[in-house]
């Protein structure tokens, strides 16, 4: 029975995924310029010598205590430097900051608040890491919220750590880079919550004063086309289709307009055997100053990062990058029976466990069952 449910599945998913027509570019807002789908679009990524570094950052963080009304989380961030595949060292700030926050709900306002703390492991993180001011948001921001839901605590935690990404960025910038080069990060320029675009707009005013450029890479991508396509399966079929061929190439698909989201952005095919595309951004008043043999050069940079083995076609920079950004489980166990053993020592385990237990039945469940 059930293998036959499984037949229906597949066979209705293969008609809704039928080889329709492409459509066009679709952004759900007006604050996009999008470029109609033309093979003619299509740019060859050309190999050319440069000298220009590449630096990439990626943040992690996980949670290691938590309650309704609070979360203790892990927050990590770190860059790397390449010149093309040769890994340069750097010696202004550190690699890697790590700093925990404590997210708690308070209410003010005749409304429940989420306040985030900032405890930087060592004092020299300190003026890397975002300001505590910044990292107040309402649970009934819709721009945090789940449909009509409350927004969640610990997706509200995970916040510091975005801004985190942003701030270190604008010193590396800043301290490691020089005219001509290019920090990427992992992820769009697109900036969703309270008090993050401030950020974003000190990352790039330094950068255009160092004229670094600056832009972000993305692992994922939900956009789509006007007939329900995935935009990046979409250009993949017009490559296919138009016999674009294996070598490496990029596709501009839009220009943003709005301020919270200051780029320009296109698909790249990084390396020829590739099997996957991405979305690279560009922050958008340096995409517009940037000639085309300065975009390739760019991107020809990237692609003589993207040859590894392992994951060919995604910049080794950025493998490196999540890999030492990643919190990892085996770490958490630690760093929580030190948080444990501190709340005992406080004589506060009543106090913290009432709150902790209004959420753990699930997990206990989880152990009954295996």
């Amino acid at each position: 029975m059930i293998g036959e449910v499984v037949k229906k599945v597949v066979k209705d998913l293969d008609g809704m995924m039928g080889e329709s027509e492409l459509g066009e570019p679709f952004l759900s807002s007006h604050n996009y310029r999008t470029h109609p789908f033309n093979v003619e679009y299509f740019k060859p990524i050309c190999l050319v010598k440069s000298d220009r570094k590449l630096a990439f950052v990626d943040g992690g963080n996980r949670e290691l205590l938590s309650a309704p009304n609070f979360s203790i989380q892990l927050n990590r961030v770190y860059f790397n430097i390449f010149e093309g595949r040769k890994r340069i060292e750097n010696s202004n700030i550190p690699q890697v900051i790590e700093f925990f926050s404590a997210t708690f709900a308070v209410f003010k306002n005749n409304e429940i608040f989420f306040d985030t703390s900032i405890f930087p492991v060592e004092d020299k993180f300190s003026r890397l890491v975002p300001d505590e001011s910044d990292l107040s948001f309402s649970s009934t921001d819709r721009r945090l919220m789940v449909g009509s839901s409350r927004a969640d605590i610990s997706r509200v935690a995970s916040i510091a750590r975005r801004f985190a990404e942003w701030r270190f960025s604008r010193h590396i910038v800043e301290n490691e880079l020089e005219k001509g080069d290019v920090l990427v990060m992992d992820g769009t320029l697109r900036t969703a919550f309270v008090n993050e675009a401030n950020y974003a707009r000190e990352a790039y005013k330094v950068a255009k004063e160092k004229s670094v450029i600056y832009s972000g890479l993305s692992k994922t991508s939900r956009l789509f086309t006007t007939t329900g396509l995935s935009l990046l399966g979409a250009v993949r079929k017009l490559a296919q289709d138009s016999k674009v061929g294996p070598l490496w190439y990029y596709y501009p698909i839009a220009d943003s307009l709005s301020p919270e989201h200051e780029a320009a952005f296109f698909i790249v095919k990084l390396h020829e055997q590739a099997q996957r595309v991405f979305r690279y951004e560009i922050y958008g008043e340096q995409a517009k100053s940037l000639t085309p043999e300065e975009i390739n050069e760019v991107l020809c940079q990237l692609c003589i990062n993207s040859c590894d083995v392992s994951f060919p076609g995604y910049p080794y920079g950025l493998i490196d990058a999540d890999a030492n950004a990643r919190v990892r489980y085996d770490e958490l166990e630690t760093y929580r029976v030190m948080l444990l053993s501190e709340v005992s020592k406080l004589g506060s385990w009543s106090k913290f466990s009432r709150h902790m237990q209004s959420e753990d039945a699930h997990s206990i469940l989880n152990m009954l069952r295996g």
